[in-house]
């Protein structure tokens, strides 16, 4: 049995891998500031006597003994990382430093889960991994973006200097049960709207595009990553590249859920990307990934979740 830590345990995506790891038979401390993971996301698991929660911020030190850590902390929704957003800069770089200081001092495998945004408003469309990207260093998005992206060179400079054992994805467009109902992503903001009868808000013409990956396959693609081969360092891009612009996605969120909203279009935010689409053939061939959930399914399954919160 291992024990795993996981910062930013309490939030949407750091909850649903907690519940993995504790079904493959480990213990996990869920590490969370609450900024805006939720208690209610690891309510269910705090009954487990291999579960235990930590409040605590990454940008302070953390003296702990485990066996493996996955590095999740930091806000990842425009709304939430552009609230503080030097705060969101520490949690990527300073949280990144004070993980692989302790990746490093136990001698332990470490997993960053960095972002697709690290590729910016991309010029390559699909984006591989080799891919440097197109970011604004001065944009309302650069503390998330140079944030992730400095993480990423720290966890591959403590890798060549300190020999520490690293793993890094970036992550795409996710979506599930336990998303922020307020936290201004396109899938969880569509239906919140759609359950309310509201307008359903569109920036730009709608014809932008984004990948979606049901979180379940997102978390699986994560958990084979950091039980793959030694030596295979990433980064590895992990997200469903079935492609939908904003007006598809309005639709079909229109169409399951019934509703009568309108929408109603706005003008487009600063730096936000207009095509976003993973390469996946590495994680095919290093982890034998690929999604499995396709959208309406996973729609379904969130929309369900959001019936029960939203009143």
């Amino acid at each position: 049995m291992k024990r795993i830590l996981v910062s930013g345990g309490a939030g949407f995506l750091g909850s649903h891998l907690c519940e993995k790891l504790l079904h493959e038979g480990n213990e996990v401390l869920c590490v969370d500031n609450l900024f805006t993971g939720r208690k209610v996301n690891i309510h269910h698991l705090l009954e487990n006597k291999n579960f235990e929660f930590l409040r605590h911020d990454v940008t302070f030190p953390l003296f702990v003994e485990v066996d493996e850590i996955y590095n999740l902390a930091c806000p990842a929704s425009p709304v939430h990382y552009q609230f503080d957003p030097v705060q969101t800069t520490k949690t990527s770089v300073i949280g990144a430093i004070n993980m692989l200081g302790l990746a490093k001092r136990l001698k332990i495998k470490i997993l960053q889960a960095s972002t697709s945004e690290v590729y910016g408003d991309p010029e390559i469309h699909p984006q591989p991994e080799s891919y440097k990207g197109s970011v604004s260093t001065i944009g309302i998005r650069a503390c998330y973006d140079e944030g992730k992206r400095c993480a990423e060179t720290l966890f591959f400079d403590y890798h060549r200097q300190h020999k520490v054992d690293i793993k890094v994805m970036r992550i795409f467009n996710t979506y599930g049960p336990r998303m922020h109902p307020n936290d201004g992503r396109v899938v969880s903001n569509f239906i919140v709207q759609a359950l309310k009868g509201e307008d359903i808000t569109i920036f730009g013409d709608g014809m932008q595009t984004r990948s979606f990956c049901y979180v379940d396959d997102l978390i699986e693609g994560m958990f084979r990553l950091m039980n793959s081969r030694k030596g295979f360092t990433g980064p590895v891009n992990i997200g469903n590249p079935g492609e939908f612009t904003m007006l598809e996605l309005a639709h079909k969120i229109l169409e399951i859920t019934g509703s009568k909203s309108k929408l109603k279009f706005l003008p487009l935010p600063q730096d936000d990307p207009m095509q976003r689409q993973p390469i996946i053939d590495l994680a095919k061939k290093e982890l034998d990934w690929e999604p499995r959930v396709q959208l309406e399914e996973g729609l379904i399954k969130t929309i369900d979740y959001f019936q029960k919160i939203v009143s």
